[in-house]
């Protein structure tokens, strides 16, 4: 571990505290803090790692569980003394998804070979695994709940019985809603689904979409009673999960067209009535447009009414970098972090790190930005990519300091100076 801090490409009231290359394992999609501990899930080395992070200036990687064969472990969740894995394909490893255009296009079910029932060869693991994480430095496998299919893609999960998965299940099209019963941590099991019409072919049901389309679950949040799911170029699905043993669609909104698709994730903050949703950008060199971060008035919950976008960070030619521009994940106000209605932290890929106060929903403004430097190396196997920064996820603690991972980059601790 170098005390000698990169030098980012851009920084205004970001300041970078610490870095981690993550045990040499520089690659990182899901982010998670916990009791001091940095847990981040890796895209392309195969599993997860936790590092210390108690003193931001010094982090250092204290755990590396890999993933079974063929398996990625990309998302996870932690809340007190669990920690939450997702088990399934590794899709970015597989031929058939070397040109990722092939895996955000079409029915992924079809593809991977579940959507029929009938996929020639099983040669990975599906499902969730639970650990305890008492002691975050060493994480011990409780439990596991195993899925017939692709395996599950993310998770929400803030604490007590029930947990949300977004599934790539036999006989679906695509990723459904479901509820997790976490009441035994040992043996988790399903409670509930919900998908949208025309994605059960097992029952003999049709799409009615396009077929380049994909209708397909990123995951959901939940705030209250109501799950918010982004799913993908069929918009936003709003699910009562009053009883999660019987989730129950309630609205279904998509915007695309004519806007460009790929709902990513949703954040409702209850109190301002206002609903945060980004539309992830997944294609090099802004071949799939304009994505936006939006924000809608849900004063009435059946009519969401966008009332605003995030500006696009524009200090310099992001979208002639290389690589994906435009938004990938926003902090989700996870309860055991910061939690904020008036500040919004999100991934912006190639142009980093950005932070927006909505204090005025109608006029979203860029208060801070840190871009990190080009990576020391390529993790990313898949062919013709660019070695340019693509921040992934971000997370906040308690304390206010800024966490954010990258494909390739490492792990990167930065605090607010304004």
């Amino acid at each position: 571990m170098s005390q000698d801090l990169p030098t980012p490409d851009y920084a205004r009231n970001l300041k970078l505290v610490g870095h981690s290359d993550q045990g040499g394992r520089s690659d990182g999609v899901q982010l998670m803090i916990n009791k001091g501990y940095a847990i981040t899930g890796h895209m392309f080395s195969k599993g997860f790692s936790v590092i210390d992070v108690r003193d931001p200036r010094r982090p250092n990687p204290v755990a590396y569980v890999p993933a079974p064969p063929n398996t990625w472990n990309i998302h996870l969740q932690s809340f007190g003394d669990l920690l939450l894995v997702i088990n399934a394909k590794d899709m970015f490893a597989s031929a058939e998804f070397q040109d990722e255009r092939n895996y955000y296009t079409g029915a992924l079910g079809e593809k991977v070979g579940t959507a029929s029932n009938a996929s020639a060869t099983r040669d990975w693991t599906a499902g969730m695994a639970v650990y305890d994480i008492a002691d975050p430095s060493r994480p011990r496998q409780i439990g596991f709940m195993p899925v017939a299919g692709g395996g599950i893609h993310r998770i929400w999960y803030v604490g007590g019985r029930w947990a949300y998965v977004s599934a790539l299940l036999d006989g679906f099209t695509d990723y459904i809603f479901m509820t997790v019963d976490l009441s035994d941590p040992t043996n988790p099991r399903e409670g509930g689904r919900v998908w949208l019409p025309g994605m059960n072919t097992a029952a003999g049901e049709t799409p009615t979409w396009p077929p380049e389309r994909r209708f397909g679950l990123h995951h959901a949040t939940v705030s209250g009673t109501t799950a918010y799911g982004a799913w993908r170029d069929a918009g936003l699905v709003v699910i009562d999960v009053a009883d999660p043993t019987a989730p129950t669609l309630k609205l279904h909104h998509n915007w695309s067209p004519p806007f460009n698709g790929g709902t990513h994730n949703c954040l409702h903050l209850p109190a301002r009535d206002l609903l945060v949703v980004a539309d992830e950008a997944v294609l090099d060199d802004y071949e799939d447009g304009f994505k936006p971060i939006w924000l809608f008035d849900v004063r009435d919950p059946m009519k969401p009414i966008s009332i605003s976008t995030c500006p696009e960070p524009n200090d310099a030619d992001y979208r002639r970098k290389g690589g994906h521009f435009g938004p990938h994940n926003i902090y989700e106000n996870r309860p055991d972090g910061f939690v904020s209605d008036q500040r919004l932290f999100a991934t912006q890929q190639n142009a980093g790190i950005r932070v927006y106060d909505i204090g005025n929903a109608f006029r979203p403004e860029e208060i801070a930005a840190f871009v990190p430097p080009q990576p020391a190396r390529l993790m990313d196997h898949r062919p013709n990519r660019s070695r340019v920064i693509q921040s992934c996820d971000v997370s906040v603690d308690k304390d206010g300091l800024v966490y954010a991972n990258d494909y390739n980059g490492g792990l990167y601790i930065l605090e607010m100076t304004a």
